[in-house]
């Protein structure tokens, strides 16, 4: 499921890479074609599943974080681009903001549009609103996966500026009219999403699209806690995430601004939306070197060996050492080594993953990237029968994943945790535990073959099956 972002000529795309994907708790699905949606159409109106479950609205609160690191993360994230080319002027949506929905939507974007729709408006304090006119700000167009792959073969969801619909797009693609760069200020921007995904996958294009559209055109790996994050963890808009996004709709701000003129404002803009940040002690958390991103893409990027991916994956941990981190990138780049010798050392596997989930408990808001590794961990332990230890390892992330909103995060980790009882003979919990995971996984995966295909994947594990 992830999706990593990155600019393409004029274009923001999201294509399949990192963290998310890691879902698969086996080494038998491989880190696909980085533009391929591996998820079916979400629904069959003759499934004979139990019902698809979806999340209950939430607020979620951002971790505590010092003004100072805030003013810097928001400068980096508004005026730089992925690309590395700088942002000469601030831009961003004057006036109330419009949206609307065209194409062939999914039954699940409307209710999740209005929930984005709505945590936008309490949260970041944006008067957003939705609207059925032409002339709308933001145009969120359903299409195919084809249609979005022959405009653009890698990517899984993108947004452009100042076009209406994908027919537009194709006809200024390669023109001045959709480089983001010679903007001057937001008026108008196309979202394209898939709506032959599944509810999730459509979902988490929805918020980081949206998201993008209004806001930041560049993702930091040193933020744990944000959608504006290549590694994909977080794809439902955070607390941080709507922090930075009342900061670009303060009235303190406007398009056109310079870098000087928004860091001056910056201070008592913060202060406002984050009065405890002015007395927060500042981290000062180093950049992220270009070669570190290399390497990490490397080891879990497609088109590779394993034994390419491993020297990346010893390369992006080296870069780590030598730079001292004792972060979630430290911990993320011992992911990516546990992946690449998942296929041929499940041992040397599990020492990374091990790794990975003691640098991430050192930090704050890593919750979600542990609740990731526990079913690698949890995985392991079922496959060797141990089923107390599996049941320990999984337990606290549950809750996680809920309150997340990843639904094939949270059908994974109960679809592990119901082996796990099976193997303590707890044969009934089991079954509900496995027929509680089965709505979620409707929302995470999709169709029915494919929630069926998680559960014979998961259940493979079992060493009494």
């Amino acid at each position: 499921m992830g999706q990593q972002r990155s600019f393409i000529g004029s274009t923001y795309v999201r294509w399949r890479l990192l963290f998310p994907l890691m879902l698969v708790v086996n080494a038998c699905v491989p880190a696909s074609d980085p533009g391929v949606v591996s998820r079916a159409a979400f629904e069959t109106p003759t499934s004979s599943l139990p019902p698809m479950k979806s999340f209950a609205a939430h607020h979620a609160s951002p971790a505590p974080r010092s003004n100072n690191d805030l003013s810097l993360d928001f400068i980096e994230l508004a005026f730089r681009m992925e690309s590395g080319k700088d942002l000469t002027v601030f831009t961003r949506f004057e006036g109330p903001v419009t949206i609307r929905v065209i194409g062939g939507p999914p039954p699940t974007l409307g209710p999740d549009l209005s929930r984005l729709i709505g945590r936008l408006r309490s949260e970041a304090n944006i008067d957003i609103r939705p609207t059925t006119a032409a002339s709308a700000n933001i145009t969120i167009e359903a299409v195919s996966r084809s249609q979005i792959r022959q405009v653009l073969p890698q990517a899984a969801c993108f947004v452009a500026p100042n076009v209406s619909s994908i027919a537009e797009y194709k006809k200024v693609r390669r023109s001045a009219q959709t480089n983001w760069s010679l903007l001057k200020t937001r008026s108008r921007v196309a979202i394209f999403l898939p709506n032959d995904a599944s509810p999730q996958e459509v979902r988490d294009c929805l918020h980081e699209e949206v998201a993008q559209a209004l806001g930041p055109l560049n993702d930091l790996y040193r933020l744990p806690d944000s959608v504006f994050n290549d590694d994909n963890v977080h794809t439902v808009l955070t607390g941080f995430d709507m922090m930075i996004l009342r900061a670009y709709y303060d009235p303190a701000l406007r398009s056109g601004m310079t870098r000087g003129q928004v860091a001056s404002a910056l201070p008592g803009i913060l202060a406002r939306i984050n009065p405890r940040g002015t007395s927060t002690k500042a981290r000062f958390v180093t950049r992220t070197p270009r070669e570190w991103k290399t390497a990490v893409q490397g080891a879990l990027g497609p088109g590779r060996s394993d034994g390419q991916r491993q020297d990346a994956a010893y390369s992006a941990i080296k870069i780590a050492q030598s730079l001292g981190w004792q972060d979630h990138r430290r911990a993320f780049a011992h992911y990516a080594m546990g992946r690449a010798l998942q296929a041929g050392d499940a041992e040397a596997a599990h020492k990374q993953y091990e790794l990975a989930d003691l640098f991430y408990a050192r930090n704050l808001g890593t919750d979600l990237h542990r609740a990731y590794v526990a079913t690698q961990l949890g995985a392991y332990a079922i496959s060797k029968g141990d089923g107390p230890q599996a049941l320990r390892l999984i337990g606290p992330h549950i809750e996680t994943a809920r309150n997340r909103e990843n639904a094939a995060l949270l059908s994974t980790l109960l679809l592990l945790r119901a082996e796990a009882l099976e193997l303590e003979n707890r044969s009934a919990e089991a079954r509900m535990v496995r027929l509680d995971s089965i709505g979620w996984a409707r929302y995470g995966f999709g169709s029915d073959w494919a929630v069926r295909a998680k559960m014979r994947e998961i259940a493979s594990l079992n060493p009494l099956k």
